[in-house]
């Protein structure tokens, strides 16, 4: 995505949500913080996510991660559609955590001013009006409030909780540890070190141990262990 990316301070804008108005620095810092955005109100695809959210919420506030949505239809359609979201995970058909309440804010950008400087935009696709509509888009963003990790999704594809809740945890370790989360890690599974680590540092660091397996280049630059 061109713009705003990893590495980039999320701008101090002032935005009004569905919790009232919202300064983006107040909000997003000393904490971590999923900013996630939906093509529309009352479309399909988004409900279930905005449900998943939800459901999920309670975990990743265990995490210390605060949820934020955006979308750009105003606060009275957000608040209606809030209602169909909460009223479609108890359903029977996609049944979800009883829980499952709505507590996050949702931004509204009727205007898609705010899309544009967070970089969430659909680059392809219009309304039927011919305005620019958001992309399914996510930042994670740092206690710094800065952008750790973005995912960019069309319209067409619901976002995997499972895999934000995966990449919020290999986040948080790489900032406490000086590690990094091999292919397909998962909470449990050991890490990698950082290269930048010497192996007299590793032992200090890593009272644990790791594990280097022999290579045919003879480097012991892949180094395992376990982190909490």
């Amino acid at each position: 995505m061109p713009g705003l990316t990893i590495g980039d301070t999320i701008p101090n804008l002032q935005v009004e949500s569905t919790h009232g108005v919202i300064k983006l620095h107040d909000f997003l810092s000393n904490s971590w913080t999923i900013l996630f955005s939906h093509p529309g109100d009352f479309t399909p695809v988004c409900t279930t996510e905005l449900g998943k959210m939800a459901a999920y919420a309670p975990e990743f506030e265990k995490r210390g991660v605060k949820l934020l949505g955006l979308s750009c239809d105003d606060v009275v359609s957000h608040v209606e559609w809030i209602k169909d979201v909460e009223a479609f995970t108890v359903s029977n058909q996609y049944p979800l955590s009883p829980r499952s309440k709505v507590t996050y804010p949702i931004i509204s950008d009727p205007n898609r001013e705010v899309i544009k400087q967070l970089n969430m935009v659909e680059p392809d696709e219009k309304d039927a009006s011919g305005n620019t509509v958001p992309s399914r888009a996510l930042h994670i963003v740092g206690p710094d409030l800065k952008i750790k990790l973005s995912f960019l999704y069309p319209a067409s594809t619901g976002r995997n909780m499972d895999e934000v809740m995966r990449v919020v945890e290999s986040l948080q370790r790489a900032a406490k540890h000086k590690v990094a989360t091999p292919a397909n890690w998962k909470p449990g599974d050991p890490v990698v070190i950082s290269p930048s680590v010497s192996n007299e540092e590793a032992k200090k660091m890593f009272p644990q141990g790791y594990e280097a397996p022999d290579l045919p280049s003879g480097k012991d630059y892949l180094r395992f262990t376990h982190v909490d």
